[in-house]
């Protein structure tokens, strides 16, 4: 497969045309950003962690029945994907009070809500990915009432996946944001699932294994990476 030009940089990966125009490649790269793009810096090996680890849960959650970009892994950092059309939502579950909702509330951290909360945030950069409601979304045609039902049913099903699958790593899975895309008009799932897109806190001390390590200047960045990736992998 051959490598043509590059069609988009992001954050944290860059998106290159191939010859095939069903099929794009997706290299991961080492930046990292946090506060809507205000921090930057960079994390050594980042980008093969977060390649390897998403392309492992990919597989997971495709034999749970949820569809993604997944097609197949080339090396360390760079990924065959299929040529979706990002839905402009992002998609963010918590289990466990963190972050942006421990703040927006007025809550500690680490509160283990009954059910999981369920959210969509525009994802807009030059308006800081604000909140956003289901009405909000059909309104603006960022997606169809179908479509929106076909992600929450898949997002339950990646949170339960994923839950079970990181407690048997000895990570507690507290919340994630997941992103989805159309591919030949089906809603499947996209971007990525790694430190830098879920908080994953050690079962046994609740130590922080994610990129509130870069967000917070915790320390040890790169070795969390690793390590969950270690994990991960086992």
């Amino acid at each position: 497969m051959k490598k043509l030009e590059q069609l988009y940089e992001g954050k944290a990966k860059k998106v290159f045309k191939t010859d095939d125009p069903k099929l794009y490649i997706v290299e991961y790269k080492d930046d990292a950003t946090a506060f809507n793009g205000e921090k930057k810096g960079q994390i050594a090996g980042k980008g093969a962690v977060n390649n390897v680890m998403s392309n492992i849960v990919f597989q997971l959650l495709e034999q749970k029945g949820v569809p993604t970009h997944f097609v197949e892994q080339l090396s360390d950092r760079e990924t065959v994907v299929k040529a979706v059309e990002i839905l402009p939502l992002e998609v963010i579950t918590r289990n466990v009070s963190a972050g942006s909702f421990a703040k927006r509330y007025g809550v500690e951290e680490g509160i283990v809500f009954e059910n999981p909360t369920f959210e969509f945030s525009y994802k807009n950069d030059d308006l800081g990915d604000p909140l956003m409601c289901e009405s909000h979304a059909l309104a603006l045609g960022l997606a169809t009432e179908e479509q929106i039902e076909t992600i929450k049913k898949y997002t339950a099903v990646v949170n339960e996946t994923m839950k079970e699958f990181f407690l048997e790593k000895g990570l507690k899975l507290i919340d994630f944001k997941i992103e989805f895309g159309l591919y030949d008009g089906e809603v499947i799932l996209a971007d990525e699932v790694s430190p830098d897109t879920c908080r994953l806190w050690d079962v046994k001390t609740n130590e922080k294994m994610d990129k509130d390590r870069f967000r917070r200047d915790l320390g040890n960045v790169e070795e969390t990476y690793q390590e969950v990736l270690k994990r991960v992998q086992k």
